[in-house]
């Protein structure tokens, strides 16, 4: 049965909350993947960032719904929302959009649970690491690879 350790990409591209959103793109577009780690100044994995985190800083601002009663204003849904909104839309730094904590797995996870993770959580990039020491990453193109 074929490892993560068979299937992964060792020469990883990582980036850190600082970097900016511009410069990500570039990274994505330029190497063609859909979603790097972020790792902190240890170089320890602390999160992924991905094109749907990039997608999803470009959607439009959801205005709340609130109706007015005796000259008070009272939302109708969750006052979280739209602080995350206005979050999201004045990010200039992957530490603005990343998603945290990463989920990850070890060099000898079976191939077959990688897959079942990627699909039902809807990853496209999973870390390989031991003992905190990013090791490589497998994306999507790493298990149709090891199909063929």
């Amino acid at each position: 049965m074929l490892k993560a350790s068979d299937i992964m990409t060792k020469d990883v591209i990582t980036v850190t909350i600082e970097t900016p959103i511009r410069e990500l793109a570039q990274v994505l577009l330029q190497n063609n993947i859909s979603g790097v780690p972020v790792v902190d100044e240890e170089g320890a994995v602390i999160g992924i960032v991905s094109e749907s985190d990039l997608v999803e800083f470009n959607k439009p601002l959801h205005i709340p719904t609130v109706f007015v009663i005796l000259d008070s204003i009272i939302p109708m849904e969750n006052p979280w929302r739209l602080h995350k909104d206005l979050k999201r839309i004045a990010a200039t730094k992957v530490g603005d959009i990343y998603s945290h904590p990463a989920t990850s797995v070890g060099p000898d996870a079976d191939v077959t649970e990688i897959a079942r993770i990627m699909s039902e959580n809807k990853y496209y990039t999973i870390p390989v690491v031991d003992d905190e020491k990013l090791l490589g990453v497998i994306g999507k193109v790493d298990i149709v690879r090891s199909l063929a």
